[in-house]
């Protein structure tokens, strides 16, 4: 299980079980527990905010350039500055260039499978990918899971940590739902690591891997984030991870069965994907939404 899902199975300090005890049985460190990451001061997040904006709208920035831009808006901060949160956001500029995600040590690379190759069919190609995501006084990351065809969202998961697990988790939700031929992702060490290609390689499914710092070859997920940038995380201001991941849920919801799209003639992905009338998924939808507000 995750490290991110442990701790939210640990009561607070003062219930009927200690802490300790707690983390004992679900086997988590103490100290993962009470771990709090070292934030970012009030001014790198501004600073963080543009970059993300601005790499959204323009991804073919590097450090060197998005550094500049931040001079002209009138903001004093070298490229070393820059480039440091770069990393920690996971940006890259998206030509061939040294990645800020690297493999791990040893982890067996897999060619790309995907050139010329016609995607026709749910469930022929599956495509993972992370994005950075913003909040009142910190970030996490999201990872997400998509069938190439449909552009359905099959499952995904938000973390604080920037590791294999909650990887891992998105992918073990989605391998229960179905199986596809091909899965494409990049050269990061989440996606390399060999608890998640053993996954797939148990499921016999082939794998592909982008070519180094190509975003293009995973096209669609990167579409997929724009979406969730300018349709959803620029619109609201997160107060923590919790309101981040209820929000999120809430818009992938109606991505999935109620947001046309434009490349499916108008159509919306779960009707593509599950070959049904979009209606009934928008109707779906439209019943739990209403659910949530009578709820709340």
């Amino acid at each position: 299980m995750p490290v991110d899902d442990k701790r939210r199975l640990v009561d607070p300090p003062g219930g009927a079980l200690p802490v300790k005890r707690q983390c004992e049985l679900v086997g988590l460190a103490r100290s993962s527990y009470y771990y709090e990451p070292i934030g970012e001061s009030e001014y790198n997040r501004s600073l963080m905010k543009l970059i993300d904006e601005t790499y959204t709208e323009h991804p073919s920035l590097g450090s060197p350039k998005m550094t500049d831009i931040l001079r002209n808006m009138g903001h004093v901060v070298n490229h070393k500055r820059v480039e440091r949160l770069m990393r920690v956001m996971g940006l890259a500029a998206v030509y061939p260039k040294p990645r800020t995600s690297v493999p791990d040590d040893g982890a067996r690379k897999y060619p790309y499978l995907l050139a010329g190759l016609a995607i026709e069919r749910p469930d022929q190609v599956w495509a993972a990918d992370i994005t950075y995501i913003r909040m009142r006084r910190g970030f996490a990351y999201l990872a997400a899971i998509m069938d190439w065809h449909s552009r359905y969202v099959l499952s995904w998961r938000l973390s604080i940590f920037m590791d294999a697990a909650f990887c891992v988790d998105a992918l073990e939700e989605a391998l229960s739902r179905g199986r596809p031929e091909i899965f494409n992702s990049d050269q990061g060490a989440q996606f390399t690591s060999e608890a998640f290609t053993s996954r797939l390689l148990d499921r016999g499914v082939e794998i592909s891997m982008d070519g180094r710092g190509r975003y293009m070859d995973n096209i669609f997920v990167e579409r997929l984030w724009r979406s969730v940038k300018y349709e959803e995380v620029y619109l609201k201001d997160y107060a923590d991870v919790w309101e981040a991941e209820r929000e999120i849920s809430r818009y992938f919801r109606w991505y999935n069965e109620v947001r046309p799209h434009q490349a499916l003639g108008g159509a919306t992905p779960a009707s593509e994907y599950f070959n049904r009338d979009g209606e009934i998924a928008a109707q779906s939808l439209r019943n739990r939404m209403m659910s949530d507000i009578v709820a709340a």
